[in-house]
């Protein structure tokens, strides 16, 4: 990608090609709100530049990444698709002197993606291996996807587990190998409680520190009547206290350290992990 002029369609060809598997001209034309022909002359254009790096397969009017399909534009990482996906990508117009501190990379490949995003996509379910730490030996398990999300430190997946029987949330990164697409399912986001469910969290700033500190970080939170509101859906509350750098289950000695509390933690308390 270094001195590679930044062209916005190559980009975005590119970056549907490797974490989805396909490219379709209708697709381009309804994210880029061009017309269809437009979209197709902006795929023949990215071909005479990328001679067979995709195949054209006529019954799906879709076009595949061959294997000589090398990204020049994208940076390979999950995670700059997956803020694509989710609205949340500056897209390279960033100011170059601005610095993003970003979590460290994950080891999450494209032939993991595809599947989990057509199983999101389709409400299908998918066999997975799944590891984490309190079961950290390859567990096979079927998953019904509904939401990515990125709680701020690495991204995951919001799905019905059929093994445990109710909603996970699922971490990228620790999923194993290929995953495997099924039938449709009948269970749905609908069907997720505490993802539908809102809740408010009431913080306010240690009551321990002197006035003055106490504003400070009024001001910096821009709270009113010295306390700030936050309205989450339940499954996300933890990882909202854990952005605020508050931990729930633990009251630090020096104030200073501490900085803020939770007013209403009895109201939050079912929806705390662990």
């Amino acid at each position: 990608m270094s001195g590679l002029k930044y062209d916005p369609f190559s980009w975005l060809i590119e970056l549907l090609a490797y974490w989805e598997g396909r490219v379709q001209p209708a697709q381009l034309a309804s994210i880029k709100a061009i017309s269809r022909q437009q979209a197709s002359k902006k795929l023949k254009d990215f071909l005479s530049e990328n001679p067979e790096a995709l195949h054209y397969h006529s019954r799906e009017k879709t076009y595949r990444p061959t294997n000589k399909f090398f990204p020049r534009h994208i940076n390979c990482d999950v995670g700059e698709y997956l803020s694509w996906v989710t609205g949340q990508s500056a897209h390279h117009d960033a100011i170059p002197a601005n610095i993003c501190l970003e979590p460290p990379r994950r080891p999450i490949t494209p032939e993991l993606m595809r599947p989990l995003m057509q199983a999101l996509r389709e409400g299908r379910r998918v066999e997975v291996n799944y590891v984490s730490i309190s079961n950290p030996n390859d567990e096979g398990r079927i998953i019904v996807p509904h939401h990515l999300v990125n709680t701020g430190q690495r991204w995951h997946l919001r799905a019905w587990c059929e093994k445990s029987k109710g909603f996970r949330d699922f971490v990228l990164a620790r999923f194993q190998e290929v995953a495997e697409l099924l039938d449709k399912s009948p269970i749905s986001a609908s069907d997720d409680e505490a993802w539908h469910t809102q809740v408010r969290i009431i913080i306010a700033p240690d009551p321990r520190l002197s006035e003055s500190q106490r504003k400070v970080l009024e001001h910096e939170y821009d709270m009113h009547d010295g306390q700030l509101e936050i309205h989450t859906r339940g499954c996300l509350v933890s990882y909202k206290l854990q952005l605020l750098n508050i931990n729930p289950r633990i009251y630090e000695a020096d104030a200073k350290a501490q900085q803020l509390i939770i007013v209403n933690k009895d109201d939050i308390q079912p929806w705390l992990f662990g």
